[in-house]
């Protein structure tokens, strides 16, 4: 699976880490369309693992932890989400991206140096793969549903620890998603849109451009959100990335598994709080190894 992504990332951005061909409207250089037919073999492969691997994680040993979540993903209706929709909750939220960057609100909290998002400041929320799961299985393709239904997953999972299984049916779409693009792919006319120079904006009284977008990470909801001035200077900046949103969660999630864990040992309690961690959040897992678990017990 990694060697068909560095395929992938090779091809599309120039090398498999840090891509070089990717600008602002578009690549510097289109692929050849038998570069991208190239990609049909190891996709394939890839499709095949996806669906095994669907079947490995399924058979796991999962705690039974249940969180009562507020899921919030993007959504179009047509299909899976990755990098278009509007931003929709299991509460009935439904907003675009530039709506949805005055809903979120981070805030500093006394105990950490991270940031805390929630929605309207007040309503702790999820995002990632159990919430896209959970606001979009309808449109999975039929054999992701399929792979999902044989995994044991309903209409929505709220087992975080189950999270692997959702993930491992949204490779199964992804793998599923890159083909069908390289069957369709016809190198086009120009690599690149151009991107005309930055202009006041109309609506705003002291001439700053405002734009906001949306996408899907593999963690969750990515907000990214831009005040541009006349001369093109970036006034402000906000990037709000899943782990932000979904530190609250997080950190419910540890309570939840502290209290269902009072019979383990103190190794084991200290693993499932890791577990607990990159449940959300594989990128930081390296950092739970900061994670001390001190057990105090009581008469």
């Amino acid at each position: 699976m990694k060697k068909t992504g560095n395929q992938i990332m090779t091809v599309v951005g120039g090398r498999a880490v840090h891509p070089v061909n990717v600008r602002v409207g578009g690549f510097y250089k289109a692929p050849a369309r038998a570069a991208v037919k190239a990609l049909e073999g190891p996709l394939r492969q890839a499709l095949d693992a996806s669906l095994q691997t669907v079947k490995w994680v399924s058979g796991f040993d999962f705690p039974d932890v249940e969180g009562d979540y507020l899921f919030v993903a993007l959504r179009d209706g047509v299909r899976y989400p990755i990098e278009a929709g509007r931003v929709v909750s299991s509460s009935g939220l439904d907003c675009s991206p530039a709506e949805f960057a005055e809903v979120a609100v981070e805030e500093h909290v006394a105990r950490s140096n991270a940031l805390h998002a929630r929605l309207f400041g007040r309503l702790a929320y999820l995002t990632g793969p159990l919430a896209r799961y959970a606001l979009n299985a309808d449109v999975l393709s039929p054999l992701a549903k399929n792979a999902a239904a044989e995994a044991g997953l309903g209409p929505e999972c709220r087992n975080p620890f189950r999270s692997i299984v959702v993930r491992a049916v949204e490779m199964v779409f992804a793998c599923e998603e890159a083909l069908r693009i390289v069957d369709a792919y016809e190198p086009p006319p120009v690599p690149a849109v151009a991107m005309p120079a930055p202009a006041a904006g109309a609506a705003a009284p002291d001439g700053a451009l405002t734009g906001a977008g949306a996408t899907e990470a593999p963690r969750g909801l990515l907000l990214h959100r831009y005040e541009i001035e006349a001369n093109g200077l970036v006034r402000q900046a906000r990037i709000m990335p899943p782990t932000s949103q979904n530190q609250l969660s997080i950190e419910a999630d540890l309570f939840r598994v502290a209290e269902a864990g009072l019979d383990l040992s103190h190794e084991d309690l200290t693993r499932r709080a890791e577990l607990a961690v990159r449940n959300h959040d594989p990128c930081i897992s390296c950092a739970t190894h900061f994670l001390d678990v001190t057990v105090e017990t009581r008469p």
